[in-house]
């Protein structure tokens, strides 16, 4: 382990609770373990992390982005979340590959969304020119794909643009319209992509009731 990961590690453990622990397990379910730390102290380990480790480019931050992530360990993955989302300007196009991996691997809310408004929509909000396309790409693979993460992902990263008055509104709504299509065909865990789209929706609304969602695709 890095020393980096090792100092993320132990400041976790140390700020760990064993009733904050259960009371995760039986909110997020089985499929990780939990240290018990809080949100505020996983945000602020990786604040420590980074002043105490300055010289981090792209490359160390994103190598310890999956050491932390390679754990199952809820604390640790949502740590490489937060250290994601505090050097998200370091982010390029190829980035999304490893990304996707996270979500393929997360499968739950509070990995996901977080990945998805706060690493990946600002990271393909700031791409130009042929970065931007194939980011496009990749947004229509996930959305395409039948895994109903992925999907998520998709549909909620432009929230905050679509909300500051940018982003792209007609890839939104074709996105969704491919997407609640799915779920009506495959069922399964379909709630979790008609939540997205709920969510930007709710959220446009507030901003710019000039956006109209077709009634055709709800």
């Amino acid at each position: 382990m890095s020393d980096a990961a090792s100092f993320i590690d132990e400041a976790l453990r140390r700020e760990g609770s064993w009733i904050r622990a259960e009371q995760a397990q039986a909110r997020l379910g089985n499929r990780l373990s939990h240290y018990g730390s809080s949100t505020g102290a996983i945000r602020g380990t990786i604040r420590d992390t980074l002043r105490r480790y300055p010289q981090l480019g792209h490359d160390e931050v994103t190598a310890l982005s999956s050491e932390l992530w390679e754990v199952p360990v809820f604390e640790r993955r949502l740590s490489a979340v937060v250290l994601l989302q505090s050097n998200v300007l370091l982010l390029t196009n190829t980035d999304l590959t490893r990304l996707e991996g996270f979500i393929r691997e997360g499968r739950m809310r509070d990995l996901v969304d977080p990945l998805a408004v706060d690493v990946i929509g600002p990271l393909i909000a700031r791409l130009k020119g042929q970065a931007k396309t194939r980011a496009g790409s990749v947004l229509d693979r996930w959305v395409r794909e039948r895994d109903e993460w992925l999907c998520r992902a998709a549909l909620m990263s432009p929230i905050r643009a679509l909300c500051a008055g940018g982003g792209d509104w007609d890839a939104f709504v074709g996105h969704a319209q491919l997407a609640l299509d799915a779920a009506r065909e495959t069922g399964g865990e379909a709630d979790i992509v008609r939540e997205a789209v709920s969510a930007v929706l709710s959220e446009v609304a507030k901003r710019r009731p000039d956006l109209q969602f077709p009634s055709s695709v709800a």
